[in-house]
Parts: C-alpha cells; structure tokens; sequence
C-alpha cells in the first residue's frame, strides 16, 4: 500500500468516527429535552397552572430528572417557575427557573 493510499484511508476513517460523533450528539443526550403530548399534556398543564396561580405553558418535558413531568409557566408578570409532577400527576415542587436553566444562545 502506498503512503498515499494510507493516507486517504487514514483521513476516510477519521472522517467516520467524527461524523458518527456528530449524528450521536444530534439525535440523542441528555439536553434534549421531550416534550409532554395528548391528555398527558393536557392534565399537566392544568395541575401546574392550578398550582402556581394561572400563567401560559412555555414549556414541557417528559421524564425530567426531578419528575415525571416538567411544565415550564410563565406568570402574567413576566417572571417563569417550572413545576415538577410525579407519574400521577402530583406536585413535587415548584422552581424558579433562572437564565442558567435555559441560557441565553446570543450570550446576553
């Protein structure tokens, strides 16, 4: 084989292993975050709105690390809480959620 002929072999499978890195990290981690559907999400949203007093839904997660559901409301005065359900539906707790939870992608 020649030095040439290893070389582009060499760059072929460095390629593979970089760009199966990079399908990896787009379809999948922990940072991915899936959404609540169907009548889960309905039952969800009106547990947590109940519970912080009204609000909008800007957020859900299914199987969040402090719970089953994660509903992300944002109160009429601008400020946002994430409540935390268990598998039935009860309020665990209840978070402010700051700018480190969900930080700013421009930097600001």
């Amino acid at each position: 084989m020649t030095r040439r002929t290893k070389g582009i072999l060499a760059a072929a499978g460095l390629a593979v292993v970089v760009g199966g890195g990079t399908a990896i990290a787009a379809t999948g981690g922990e940072d991915q975050a899936k959404p609540i559907t169907g009548s889960a999400l309905e039952r969800a949203r009106s547990v947590a709105l109940r519970h912080v007093g009204g609000g909008r839904v800007t957020a859900t997660e299914v199987g969040d690390e402090e719970g089953a559901y994660e509903i992300e409301v944002t109160r009429d005065d601008g400020s946002s809480v994430d409540v935390h359900l268990d598998a039935g539906f009860a309020v665990i707790d209840t978070s402010p959620d700051t700018p480190a939870d969900h930080p700013d992608p421009h930097g600001n």
